[in-house]
Order: structure tokens, then C-alpha cells, then sequence
């Protein structure tokens, strides 16, 4: 039986004719990168996250540079998403407060804070990464935290949420009904939801969420500008609701409009909801319907973020879809690499573009779209390693055993 090709792609050239975004603006305004990292910079432990750069794979693969934002070092959680949810609940305490700016992380505000708002418990819906970033800045604070994951999340990310002082409730089916399930609970019992995904009357703490991340680009835009480069000229972001890559693209959108790189959304083949909402082109968000069963667990999900999603019709410039194996062989590259190279510790999730930058720059099927964007000899490409060894069973069996190996037909002979 013939294997799904490891990249399926869907451009977007309407992003192209849009100089401005009214839907980037709204979601990452000008200077917000600032007040994003200031707030990070105030927690205990914070420090920049390596950049790292693979100059061999890039001149084995015909590019110019390929640089690395390596997350699985931020604050001793493996993942970039606890900028999201540190930065959203701050967010929402000062609006409760109503106060511009709070040293929340101090004795005194973290006590002025529980003295005015009470016992607080926040909650979220995770596949792992999110939920442990909201229980890690909850437990903080001094403020309880309850998470929602779905039956399928692994013994791993759960017991790493709960050794962030959270209680976890586990329910049947997928990301999604995780979501609902933990939104109508929080309504019954007064908990404030801190969610990455937004709906109908609930969108400044999504939103939030997102304005969060771009800490990162604020850090790898110094990193890079220490290198001589000015900006990257492609960025590929992998995606599950779509708010890490809309804080992305949209990030580089604001700062610089037209000239921002060129960008690729890359999604698993089963919980391809991105790609289903521009494949379908009417500028709405789609839900992708199937049972999500990737080992990209941080990005299995059906129903995009509307808000993200406005953001990558106006400015994403392709939408690409793989297989599982694409993510494992990028943990093993990542985990094997090249003489000179250095190492990366990444998950499924954090390796899936490196995998799909190779297959996109090997296949000669994927020469269209290595035209379209322009990639070649003087491309210096922007990925994002969002998340470590989160799991570290699974990992093993990529890593070691070779689970999910590439099929023959799409082995590339360089190899």
C-alpha cells in the first residue's frame, strides 16, 4: 500500500496582495513584543532561549542558514507555551485589578493579588504543554489550578502537569471535547479558564495567549541581528489550533509589513484543520473531522482558533500538511545531526517543520513550492523547536527504536 506523501501543500497568494492586516493589528499590535518581554523577564528563572544554527543541513539541503529556536529550554518546562499562560493570567489579574502594570511575581504583588481577588483557581483544556504552563504559573502565585486533557494524553505530560500543582481530569475523546468539556465545567464551579483557542464572547485571554509567545520573536530577532541578519527571509510554524503560528507570522507581519518572510503553516495530516480551512478558500475556519490520532500530540486538533485563523488567511503564504513520519524523522535529525551541528532534544511536535523543510527541499515533487516562496542558496529559515522530550517513553521509541520510519518510496537517495 502506498504511503501519504510527506507533503501535501496548499498556497495562499492572497496573502501577498495584503500590505496591512486589520486582523495582525488587532491581535499583535506594534510595541506589544515589549511589554511581553518585560513581564517574562520579570519571572524568577527567565532566561533567553538558545538560537541555534545548523549550518551543514542547511548546505546539504541548498539553503543559506537554518536557525533553530530552541524552547526546550524555557524555564525548566520544555516548552515555549508557558509564556502564553504566565502572560495571560497577568494579563487577567490586572484587568480585574484594574491596573496597568503589577510586579506580580514579587511577595508583595503576588500578596496584594490573592488579598483583593481571593482563591482564584485557573483551568485550561492541554494536550500537555499548555496546561502545564498554566499550572506552573498558577502554582506561582499561590492560586490553584484544575486541567482537562483528553483519554489519549500520555502518563508523562500528565504527571508533568500535576507535579506543577494541578489537578487533572481526564475525558473521553479528543483536544476538542477537552475544551468544551473544561469550559462549561468552569461556568458550574467559577473557575477562570486560560485557553489558547477562542469562541464567542471569549477572546481577550486567547488573545492574550497568543501576544505571549512573541517573547520569543523579540529574542530571536536580537539573536539573529547579533549574526548580521536582519530578519529571516522564511519562517515555518507548526500549527494545531493555529496560535503559535499566528503569533508568529503575524509577529513579523507587524514589524515588517510587506517584507516580512515568506511562510509555510505546517500541520499533521490527521488534524489538518488549517489546511482544510484554506483548501476550502472562503476566508471562514473549518473544523477537521476525525479522531486526531497523530504522534504531534501538541498539535491534534480539529477546530481552529478563529482569531489565529484570521490572522494566517491575511498573511500565511502556504499551509502544508505530513505524516507522522515526516515529525520522527526531524527528531532524529535534530537528535543525530550533522558534524559541526549541534544537538537538539526535540518532540513530535517541535521537530514536525525540520522534518518537512527536508522532504520540501529534497522532493523534487515540492519544486513548485520551493519556487513560489523562493527558497534556495540565500534563504535563511526561522524554525521553532516548541517543545523538548515531553515525552519521554514515545520519544525513545522514534528516537531509538525508530518507530515511524520514512516509507522506501520517499526515501531520498542523498541519504
Amino acid at each position: 500500500m502506498t504511503a501519504n506523501p510527506p507533503i501535501t501543500w496548499i498556497d495562499n497568494p492572497r496573502a501577498r496582495t495584503i500590505e496591512k492586516s486589520q486582523a495582525v493589528d488587532d491581535l499583535i499590535p506594534a510595541g506589544i513584543a515589549r511589554k511581553t518581554r518585560a513581564f517574562h523577564s520579570r519571572i524568577p528563572g527567565y532566561q533567553v532561549s538558545p538560537l541555534k544554527s545548523l549550518p551543514r543541513l542547511a548546505a546539504m539541503l541548498g539553503l543559506g542558514g537554518i536557525w533553530v529556536k530552541d524552547e526546550s529550554f524555557r524555564l525548566s518546562l520544555s516548552s515555549f507555551k508557558v509564556l502564553g499562560g504566565s502572560y495571560a493570567i497577568y494579563s487577567f489579574v490586572k484587568s480585574k485589578l484594574g491596573v496597568e502594570e503589577l510586579d506580580i511575581f514579587s511577595t508583595q504583588g503576588s500578596n496584594m493579588v490573592r488579598e483583593k481577588l481571593g482563591d482564584l483557581t485557573f483551568a485550561a483544556a492541554t494536550d500537555g504543554n499548555h496546561g502545564r504552563g498554566v499550572a506552573w504559573s498558577a502554582s506561582r502565585l499561590g492560586f490553584k489550578s484544575i486541567i482537562y486533557v483528553h483519554d489519549k494524553t500520555s502518563q508523562a505530560r500528565i504527571q508533568a502537569i500535576e507535579s506543577n500543582g494541578a489537578k487533572v481530569v481526564v475525558i473521553q475523546g479528543t483536544y476538542d471535547d477537552a475544551v468544551r468539556q473544561v469550559n462549561e465545567d468552569a461556568q458550574k464551579n467559577g473557575w477562570q479558564v486560560i485557553s489558547d483557542t477562542s469562541w464567542p464572547g471569549y477572546e481577550d485571554i486567547p488573545r492574550w495567549v497568543m501576544q505571549g509567545y512573541t517573547t520569543m520573536f523579540a529574542e530571536a530577532q536580537e539573536q539573529l541581528s547579533a549574526q548580521g541578519i536582519i530578519r529571516p527571509s522564511h519562517v515555518l510554524v507548526q500549527a494545531g489550533v493555529g496560535s503559535l503560528a499566528a503569533a508568529t507570522i503575524g509577529y513579523y507581519a507587524q514589524l515588517f509589513g510587506p517584507e516580512r518572510p515568506r511562510s509555510i503553516v505546517v500541520e499533521p495530516d490527521k488534524a489538518a484543520c488549517l489546511f482544510r480551512s484554506a483548501e476550502i478558500g472562503d476566508g471562514q475556519p473549518y473544523s477537521f473531522e476525525g479522531d486526531l490520532d497523530t504522534i504531534m500530540a501538541g498539535l491534534a486538533c480539529g477546530d481552529p482558533n478563529p482569531q489565529a485563523w484570521q490572522v494566517l488567511w491575511d498573511t500565511a503564504d502556504a499551509f502544508v500538511k505530513c505524516p507522522d513520519y515526516v515529525a520522527a524523522k526531524g527528531m532524529r535529525v535534530y537528535g543525530v545531526p550533522l558534524a559541526g551541528d549541534p544537538f537538539v532534544v526535540s518532540g513530535e511536535s517541535g521537530a514536525s517543520t525540520l522534518g518537512a523543510l527536508m522532504f520540501i527541499m529534497q522532493r523534487p515533487e515540492c519544486a513548485p513550492l520551493r519556487d513560489s516562496l523562493g527558497l534556495g542558496r540565500e534563504s535563511e529559515v526561522l524554525l521553532i523547536n516548541s517543545e523538548g522530550n515531553t515525552d519521554p517513553t514515545y520519544f525513545r521509541r522514534v528516537v531509538w527504536s525508530g518507530r515511524h520510519p520514512v516509507p522506501d518510496e520517499y526515501t531520498i537517495l542523498e541519504e
